[in-house]
């Protein structure tokens, strides 16, 4: 991307932003992974007057966007991203009870929402408590644990498109929610969801919400540096990481990434590991399963920027 046009995105955005505007901002701290490179651009948007503002930019100069939740789920190119980067700031990050649905905003994190339904017994959201997303994040990629996912529980959204500067409530019906992903476009960033529940006894949702967190800790590697599950499981038989284990690909490294001895559909950065690293072990492993069942797994983790790829 020309230096001359990210800077006139830079200068658009600041005039309407003013210092929270950030240039050359290093994402891997933002990441789960905590790897990658920098985003040339930027911002968190802590209204929607800062999203209009960023789609005055982006369709002034053209240059591409990406938008974070909590950094859990994607992998940022070593180059980092060639643009701008969204995050929805503190002005998103809110929850209000309406009788038996709750509402929040996007930058909402879902284990914090699972416990604001906690406190107002609301019954449903007890599964997101072990999924490290926000809610705009799990609303978009369907996110789901525990046989319940996101599509159990929303009733709608309303979603900023980044290309016209507009916003839209969306029914969940017109989401096209299916497993781990949905029909929102890419431009859609979603600002505020509302979901409903049920009335119920609080020492049950909090038994649920235990035994999620309980499972998470026991099975996850979650004192090493990862994205979560690497991969999708098959619409049919066995699920990903009994596959990879299957296909003697559990402990493989490549560079400083290795598949996770805990959990065989994680892979752990170690220090001085690089995205580059963590995309040729995906190639590997998906070549590995794929050689030894004839089936070819698809990425679940998002790659940011650069030249990373990986393919499905």
């Amino acid at each position: 991307m020309n230096g001359d046009t990210l800077d006139r995105a830079a200068s658009i955005l600041r005039s309407a932003c003013g210092d929270r505007v950030r240039t050359g901002f290093a994402l891997a701290p933002i990441t789960t992974f905590r790897i990658g490179g920098p985003a040339a651009i930027y911002l968190e948007p802590d209204s929607e007057g800062d999203l209009v503002a960023a789609s005055r930019a982006l369709r002034d100069t053209g240059v591409p966007v990406s938008v974070l939740g909590k950094g859990s789920n994607v992998l940022v190119a070593d180059e980092g991203f060639p643009g701008l980067v969204l995050r929805l700031g503190r002005g998103f990050r809110w929850a209000a009870r309406e009788g038996e649905t709750l509402k929040a905003g996007g930058a909402m994190p879902l284990p914090a929402l699972a416990g604001v339904a906690l406190r107002h017994e609301l019954a449903g959201l007890s599964f997101g408590v072990a999924i490290p997303a926000t809610l705009g994040g799990a609303v978009r990629m369907n996110a789901g644990a525990h046989g319940h996912e996101m599509a159990d529980v929303v009733e709608h959204v309303k979603v900023f498109h980044l290309d016209t500067g507009e916003s839209a409530t969306v029914p969940a019906p017109e989401i096209g929610f299916s497993y781990r992903s949905s029909l929102l476009p890419p431009d859609a960033v979603v600002v505020v969801a509302t979901v409903h529940l049920a009335s119920g006894e609080a020492a049950e949702i909090r038994g649920a919400m235990d035994e999620a967190r309980e499972w998470r800790r026991r099975t996850q590697p979650l004192a090493e540096p990862n994205c979560g599950s690497v991969f999708k499981n098959p619409s049919d038989g066995p699920a990903a990481a009994q596959l990879i284990e299957e296909a003697g690909a559990k402990g493989l490294r490549e560079g400083g990434a290795s598949v996770s001895t805990k959990h065989a559909n994680f892979i752990v950065a170690a220090e001085g590991a690089r995205a580059s690293d963590v995309v040729a072990l995906i190639d590997r492993v998906q070549e590995m399963v794929e050689r030894g069942t004839g089936i070819r797994l698809e990425p679940e983790v998002r790659l940011i920027g650069g030249g990373a790829h990986v393919s499905a």
